[in-house]
């Protein structure tokens, strides 16, 4: 890293992973925020420390892009809901580099053709770079699976199971309305496997081009399981029979050979039908081939702190990537590319 140096950064938009990104790049070092994009009127003209709980900064948020695109700065990180390609486009030719948690540029080769020319386009014009990461997909399926298989000389398949228990939180609208808890059994809505299979399926197919093993089909199949018992979440009732687990698997191909696979197993008990051998929230990462390995990640915080924790297992390694993203070759770069992302603490 450059000795000294200060990135200047705009925060682009503030939900709940991009507020902590805002107040990581507020409390970093060896950052500097100089512009915030947000989506609501409502927070236009307000001080970004005020938007995530820090002391006045003198930034005031606004929803123009003009105004933010006119500015110097380094580094945009952009965390809104949507991809704007006209937005991004503008922001690379303008010489600013993106860090982004939108999952559109994991793998260029299966992009929109049309949006991958416009984006190259745009970071020749203005010498810049744009990266999407984060931890799932991102660091689980890329960053972590990396080094795992660095281990082997005979591949033969990777998995990566996501463990996420959602008991704890208090969102009914979301747990049972959009991702279909406490619903009756039915067959698993095909739509959500494919939606799932975009982000994760070409995060997944960098790695398996970059061992050699080009993904030449991706598989997305979802299933559901039922809770054994009638039990009380945080979002309110789940009575015995109705939708207790669901569990949606990416697998890429390489000549009919399953190389790589994600599974997210997704849940609000673990006493379902199926034996799925659900455990609590993080990863499992197995790898199986010559060296074989098997790694458990936990997440060590109360079921209290839980909400208040997770936005910064998504925010912090976009941030932390943005020194390496200002100093790479223009172009859509991934985490094969790049040098390790390594953080700076002071």
């Amino acid at each position: 890293m450059p000795e000294g140096k200060t990135w200047r950064v705009i925060q682009w938009a503030t939900g709940n992973v991009g507020s902590r990104a805002l107040r990581t790049v507020i409390e970093h070092p060896r950052m500097e925020l100089v512009g915030l994009w947000v989506s609501s009127p409502e927070k236009v003209g307000k001080d970004a420390g005020a938007l995530c709980g820090l002391p006045e900064t003198g930034i005031k948020a606004t929803n123009s892009a003009e105004e933010l695109i006119a500015l110097d700065a380094d580094c945009v990180l952009y965390m809104r809901q949507g991809t704007d390609y006209d937005e991004l486009c503008a922001l690379l030719a303008s010489g600013k580099n993106v860090v982004t948690t939108r999952g559109d540029f994991h793998y260029p080769p299966m992009m929109d053709p049309v949006n991958r020319a416009r984006i190259e386009e745009a970071c020749a014009k203005g010498g810049t770079s744009i990266y999407s990461t984060g931890s799932s997909p991102g660091f689980s399926t890329e960053a972590l699976a990396i080094p795992l298989l660095s281990l082997q000389r005979r591949h033969g398949l990777l998995t990566i199971d996501e463990y996420a228990d959602v008991s704890s939180r208090n969102s009914p609208d979301m747990l049972f309305r959009i991702m279909g808890f406490a619903a009756p059994m039915a067959p698993f809505d095909q739509r959500r496997a494919e939606h799932l299979k975009g982000d994760f399926g070409s995060s997944l197919s960098q790695i398996a081009a970059a061992i050699d093993l080009p993904a030449d089909e991706i598989e997305a199949v979802g299933e559901l399981s039922a809770t054994k018992s009638d039990i009380e979440i945080a979002a309110g009732k789940v009575p015995a029979g109705t939708v207790g687990a669901m569990r949606t698997t990416i697998t890429c191909k390489h000549k009919g050979q399953p190389v790589l696979r994600f599974r997210a197993n997704w849940y609000v008990t673990t006493d379902v039908e199926d034996d799925w051998n659900l455990r609590e929230s993080g990863w499992r990462i197995t790898t199986e081939g010559d060296t074989p390995v098997k790694v458990d990640i936990y997440f060590p915080v109360s079921d209290e702190d839980y909400a208040a924790y997770t936005p910064g297992l998504t925010a912090h390694r976009p941030v932390n990537a943005v020194p390496a993203v200002c100093a790479a070759e223009p172009g859509i770069r991934t985490t094969v590319d790049l040098p390790q992302i390594v953080p700076i603490f002071s």
